[in-house]
């Protein structure tokens, strides 16, 4: 079993870096940044064992799917009930839930409903693991067909093994669908950082997709399901809530690029990873990837809205491209900027933007002419006032010039042009 341990993070746990997904090593010269700012910030998790690997190792056979008392493969275990007859009322039909439609009324099916349209493109991912030719075990995990000829959206690190940065294909794939046939699955993409890979399966006929839904629309209280195969026990689901709609990885404890994650209390457990995170209209929101083995309810999913961006990548280029700017930013809101303005009165009289803390040494932002305490208010000229913004205006902008308005002590304009690389992440 394969799992990481938490690590401490400094005291600010918003701080990004601006550059989608990359590792920085910050300037230790910050003389030029005389203010510093001292919150409150409660300290991530610690001593936490967070599973991130679905590997199960069990010498006794498996059977995927399990038969039943007769000998015979179980079927879809995932059934719509039925819509109501056309002598209900409309008013009552409503009242019963439509499966057909979206709805607001939380009936007995609404679940029940939302895991039958997604469950039967809900599959099982086995790689055998070899040791000197002897199978002794297997590493399991799930997937969901994405598109009706075979490809799978699952998690890399169910695939992948995790060695560097660009990783290796685990062995051969079984994937096994719910009606219990088995297709052996290739990598197509992966990409370690972003946790997300795309499998292909060859079948002859056209398979059970599921569809995308919105992971921008999701509410802290949202019901949510969570489904796969934990230890290999097929057609699963549990539900929950969502607990937290934009999870940082900072709050994890979690260095380097910076992502965010949803947060349910549904239950996840080995094999699960890789599987869908599904909202009540039956549509995938989430990639399941991770829970904290120390605690209950505590489980992360990527969410769908990324997801798509790293697929448009993978259509685009076959990877993700990550610009990199070598600056360290954070967000600023009115108690920041109060403590800056206290400590030192010449930090710029702004009320949001993005505070430049730090900025890399022979870096593009460097080059540019980033300084420390630099607060940037336009970039690529449109009013930005937090990182998410910056990285979204960044795309995969890769030697692309780009203005940014920044403002500094003494409320100073300065327009800077920076030029982005694309990050390199094995450093």
């Amino acid at each position: 079993m394969s799992c990481c341990f938490l690590r401490r993070f400094g005291r600010f746990g918003a701080v990004g870096t601006a550059a989608f997904g990359s590792t920085l090593l910050c300037s230790n010269d910050s003389a030029r940044f005389r203010a510093s700012v001292a919150l409150r910030v409660p300290e991530p998790l610690q001593n936490s064992l967070w599973l991130t690997c679905p590997v199960l190792r069990d010498l006794s056979p498996q059977p995927l799917p399990f038969p039943d008392q007769f000998g015979m493969r179980l079927l879809y275990s995932y059934r719509v009930s039925p819509v109501p007859s056309s002598g209900v009322s409309k008013e009552a039909s409503a009242a019963a839930g439509d499966e057909s439609k979206p709805h607001d009324c939380f009936g007995k099916d609404t679940i029940a409903n939302a895991a039958a349209k997604v469950g039967p493109a809900v599959v099982n991912i086995a790689i055998p693991q070899d040791f000197f030719g002897i199978t002794s075990g297997k590493s399991i995990g799930s997937g969901t067909i994405i598109n009706k000829d075979g490809t799978i959206l699952t998690a890399a690190h169910v695939v992948v093994d995790f060695l560097g940065t660009r990783g290796s294909s685990k062995g051969k794939i079984e994937v096994t669908l719910q009606d219990g046939r088995t297709f052996e699955g290739k990598v197509i993409n992966a990409d370690l950082h972003s946790d997300v890979a795309i499998l292909k399966i060859n079948s002859e006929t056209p398979l059970p997709e599921a569809k995308f839904g919105s992971s921008s629309r999701l509410r802290p209280g949202d019901w949510v399901i969570a489904m796969g195969c934990p230890l290999s026990l097929q057609n699963t689901v549990t539900a929950g809530i969502v607990s937290c709609v934009d999870r940082k990885s900072s709050d994890l404890g979690f260095s380097g690029m910076p992502r965010e994650y949803l947060q349910t209390d549904c239950a996840i457990n080995m094999g699960n990873s890789g599987g869908p995170l599904v909202n009540m209209d039956g549509e995938i929101i989430g990639v399941n990837i991770m829970k904290v083995a120390a605690a209950d309810g505590l489980s992360f999913s990527v969410p769908i809205d990324s997801v798509c961006k790293i697929l448009e990548h993978f259509k685009k280029s076959g990877r993700v491209i990550r610009p990199w700017l070598g600056l360290k930013m954070l967000d600023l809101n009115e108690m920041i900027i109060a403590q800056l303005k206290k400590q030192d009165p010449s930090f710029p009289n702004v009320n949001k933007g993005i505070l430049v803390p730090m900025v890399t040494p022979r870096s593009p932002g460097e080059r540019a002419g980033f300084f420390p305490g630099d607060v940037v208010i336009e970039f690529d000229g449109r009013p930005v006032e937090r990182l998410k913004e910056v990285i979204e205006v960044l795309g995969d902008k890769v030697g692309v010039p780009i203005k940014v308005l920044v403002k500094r002590a003494g409320d100073k304009l300065v327009t800077l042009t920076v030029i982005p690389e694309e990050a390199n992440l094995d450093v």
